[in-house]
Order: C-alpha cells, then sequence, then structure tokens
C-alpha cells in the first residue's frame, strides 16, 4: 500500500513549480473569513481545447497518483477506515481458483518433505519469506531483535542444514511462533497459541502465512492510524496539489462539475424570482438562506450557487446526470446519505399521517413509534392493536380507509405530507453547510421524531462537505467567476465563501 504522508506537501506554497501564491496577508484575511477558505492560491483552470489522448505509460502513472489521492482522501474523511480480510464467497470463481492453486502448491510441497531423502526446496523459499515478513513488522527501536532474527533465521546455515538432512523444521516453526507471539496485536494471540497445537509441518507453515498476513494487515491500519494527525494537518494542500496534476493532464476534468454549477446558478435565478421583491412570479420554491443573491437582482451569489449545488447532491438521479469531478471520492457516501434522507422522509411522513389520524396520544405511546418502520397495512394492524391495549376506541372503518390511504400515497412524489417532510428535511440539512451556522440548527416542526437520525445524518453531510468546499473551494470560485457567473458584482462575494 502507498504511504500518501510520503506525498504531503509543506503546509506552506513553497514549491518552486507551484502557482505563485497571494501575498501572505491577503492570504490570512481571506483565512480569517470564514475556516472553509483553504490558505493556498487560486487554482490554474485549464484552457479549452481537445481532449488530450494519454499514453499508456501516463495513464498508469495517473491512475496510481489517483489510488494515492483517493486512499489519503479515505483516511481522513472515513474515520473507521481499515483494510480487512478479503473474504470470497464459497461457490465464487474467485474462491474456487485461489483454492485450486493453494491446494495444488501444499500438495505440492507435502510430496517434497515426504520424499527420500526429503526436498526441502520449497521449504527454505518459505522460510525466507516468513524472515522478511517478520523483519517488516519491526519498529525502529526493534534493532535487538532484528539481530536476534537474523541469526536464529540464518538462509545461509539453514540450507547447509538442508543439504546434510539436518534442517530441523519443528525447532525452526517453533521460534517462528514465539517471535510472532512477541509482535502480533493482542486480537491475534488466541490465533497464534492455536497454531502450537498444529503438528503437521505441511499445515503448519500455511497457517503461520495466513496468521502473518493479518499481522501485516494491522500493521497497515496501524500505520494509517498514525498518519491520520498529520494527513488531517496538510490533506486540503495535499489534494488540491494532486488535483491541479491530474488537472493538467486531463484538461476536461472539470466539465462535469461546471455543468453543475451552471444548473445550480439557472435554479438560484429562478428561485430569487419568486421573492417577495418578485410578486409577478409564484410556486417556485424559496431560496436558500445560506448565502444571498446579489445586489443585482439577475445574478447570484456564489455562495448561494454552491449552495444550492451541494443540497442538489440530495436528488441526484443516477444515470441521467453525471456526478461533478470534484465530488467522486465522496459519492458513495453522499449517496448513502441520499438513501438515508429519503427513508428518514417517508419515515417521518408516516409518522406524520399516524398522528394525526390516531391523535397524538397514542402518538406518543412507548414503543408505539419503533413499531411503525413499515407502511399502509402493518401500520394499520399496529394502530388497531396499540388502541385495544391503551383502551381507545377501535378504527372506525372511514378512520382505517384513510389511515391506509394516506399512508400508501406517500409513495407518490407528488404526495403533499411527503413533500412538506422533504422540505423540512432539505431545508435542516441545508444549516449544516456552513460551520458557522452550528449553533442555530433548530429543529423543524414535524421532525422531532427522528431527531437522533436526522442529527447524525447531518453531521455527516456537514463534514463531507465541509471538507470538499476546502479543498475545492478555490476551483468553484474560478468556475464561477470565469464561466457561470462572469457579470457578478465583487461585492456580491465573488472572491470568497
Amino acid at each position: 500500500m502507498p504511504n500518501p504522508g510520503e506525498e504531503t506537501p509543506p503546509s506552506d506554497c513553497s514549491d518552486p513549480e507551484s502557482v505563485p501564491c497571494r501575498p501572505r496577508k491577503a492570504r490570512q484575511a481571506q483565512e480569517s473569513h470564514d475556516g472553509d477558505v483553504p490558505s493556498l492560491c487560486p487554482p490554474q483552470l485549464p484552457t479549452s481545447g481537445p481532449p488530450r489522448v494519454l499514453s499508456m505509460a501516463e495513464l498508469l502513472e495517473t491512475a496510481q497518483e489517483v489510488s494515492k489521492m483517493t486512499i489519503a482522501h479515505e483516511i481522513v474523511v472515513n474515520r473507521d477506515f481499515k483494510l480487512q480480510e478479503v473474504n470470497f464467497s464459497p461457490n465464487s470463481l474467485e474462491s474456487r481458483v485461489k483454492e485450486t492453486l493453494h491446494k495444488a502448491f501444499w500438495d505440492s510441497l507435502k510430496e517434497q518433505l515426504s520424499a527420500s531423502p526429503p526436498d526441502y526446496t520449497h521449504v527454505i523459499q518459505l522460510l525466507q519469506e516468513i524472515k522478511e515478513t517478520i523483519l517488516s513488522l519491526l519498529l525502529p527501536r526493534h534493532s535487538r531483535l532484528r539481530g536476534q532474527i537474523e541469526e536464529a533465521l540464518d538462509m545461509e546455515l539453514i540450507r547447509q542444514e538442508a543439504e546434510h538432512g539436518a534442517l530441523d523444521i519443528p525447532n525452526l516453526t517453533m521460534y517462528i511462533l514465539g517471535t510472532m507471539a512477541m509482535l502480533c496485536a493482542p486480537v491475534r494471540d488466541e490465533e497464534v497459541q492455536r497454531l502450537r497445537g498444529v503438528t503437521d509441518p505441511v499445515q503448519l507453515l500455511r497457517e503461520i502465512f495466513r496468521v502473518l498476513d493479518l499481522m501485516k494487515m494491522d500493521m497497515v491500519n496501524f500505520t494509517i492510524q498514525s498518519l491520520r494527525p498529520h494527513l488531517q494537518d496538510h490533506s486540503v494542500q495535499y489534494e488540491q496539489k494532486k488535483f491541479q496534476e491530474l488537472l493538467a493532464k486531463l484538461p476536461n476534468s472539470l466539465d462535469h462539475t461546471t455543468e453543475w454549477l451552471h444548473k445550480a446558478a439557472a435554479e438560484v435565478s429562478a428561485s430569487s424570482l419568486s421573492s417577495p421583491s418578485h410578486p409577478e412570479v409564484h410556486g417556485s420554491p424559496a431560496p436558500l438562506s445560506l448565502g444571498a443573491v446579489s445586489r443585482s437582482s439577475s445574478t447570484p451569489s456564489p455562495m448561494s450557487v454552491l449552495n444550492q449545488g451541494y443540497m442538489n447532491l440530495l436528488r441526484w438521479e443516477p444515470g441521467i446526470e453525471k456526478y461533478p469531478e470534484t465530488l467522486l471520492m465522496d459519492q458513495a457516501r453522499l449517496q448513502e446519505v441520499q438513501l438515508q434522507v429519503n427513508q428518514l422522509t417517508i419515515i417521518a411522513a408516516v409518522l406524520l399521517v399516524s398522528s394525526s389520524v390516531c391523535g397524538s396520544a397514542l402518538f406518543s405511546s412507548p414503543g408505539f413509534r419503533e413499531a411503525l418502520l413499515d407502511i399502509s397495512n402493518h401500520v394499520h394492524q399496529e394502530v388497531s392493536e396499540s388502541l385495544l391495549q391503551l383502551g381507545y376506541a377501535a378504527f372506525t372503518s372511514d378512520k382505517s380507509a384513510s389511515l391506509k390511504g394516506q399512508i400508501r400515497s406517500i409513495a407518490e412524489d407528488d404526495n403533499g405530507v411527503r413533500s412538506v417532510i422533504e422540505q423540512r428535511i432539505h431545508s435542516f440539512l441545508s444549516l449544516h453547510l456552513s460551520p458557522r451556522a452550528q449553533n442555530s440548527r433548530s429543529l423543524p416542526k414535524g421532525l422531532a421524531p427522528i431527531q437522533e437520525e436526522l442529527l447524525e445524518v447531518g453531521h455527516r453531510f456537514g463534514s463531507v462537505i465541509h471538507h470538499n468546499r476546502q479543498v475545492y473551494g478555490p476551483y468553484y470560485l474560478a468556475i464561477l467567476k470565469k464561466v457561470v457567473l462572469p457579470g457578478a458584482e465583487p461585492e456580491a462575494g465573488i472572491d470568497s465563501f
């Protein structure tokens, strides 16, 4: 696994090949304006032209750089990120091929050791690999242990013993297990101890390699955990530097981002026309509160456009719209947030309908809200049972039909209750677009039953957006100034978010 930390640039713009920076005072002034604004200088957008054709070597190099950038990004934004053992399904092609190859190798080794005299060729190779793996797990302070391992697993001596038929495999494996026990994480103690009871040398070597692979994974995860604070300190500069390098090779890498901002600008402009200052237009949704329209009645502010773009990600239609390039590394995370928002919308709408039909006393009874996770008939059944348990009158046929009908209609896109709930949830999530609004995130009416889940979703959404704005904010501003909002007035916030 590549070490993303090695690619981290200095925290200041000291790279002689980088784009010239703003004066330090100007950068500090912008930093104090909003914590979302990075301290790097504005990026250089590519000039328009035909797509550049990359050679195979350039493609491989670019793919490697994107992989490094993705890993570093994942470590920073995903606190739970770690490597895990890959387990193929038992009947998958990968599983069958792996099992066939492994069986052939270990069967061959068993035949070599069963020969007379034994053939230790493959055993020596395995012992060499085991030694190298164990040495790779050592820390710099383990110099004394390193010397002991070099002496105990002296490959030249092992080859001489094999040539004379005096190779003591059980003794070597016991030393290896003892060393593994010293180096492994506590979670692996039981597995290493279990290996001491394996008597078949071939099976024991196979299990040693399996556990060593787990120990290597543990070491990589430990390294990731150690690198995380360093990466967090430099992640914005690192990702901007890598993206600028990628942009130099692939000039069209911001086409979908530009389309995304174009659409957001059009929506904000149309929404501003429906505000009280434009009484001739009715029925359009109100603009987002974060980021006002500029003093020019026809030009929205960059902040409002970017915020609208972020909120549009919660209504994204896969397969119809192309995801912005600047958000591809977070696409899976944001689509998961979108799915959770849709689920919470349905749940809150069902709860609101049930409350209005059944009354607040039943609605607030312990355990009732948890029962309303399914819809229609199941909800009706749970409501009827709860009414009987609490001593209320049974449902009339009219109320039963009304409850079922309203819940079923929630699945329709134009359902009034669903639209109101969705608008309130989106309004609440829009407050998470800026860290400055964290003290004013009051919960809209009707969302109290899903408060805990909504707060968690809002935190996840805000964290992703905050990091994205820090990294790509200069690119968004450059696109807005050059392409989307060329007529924006300077006082409208065109130079900063």
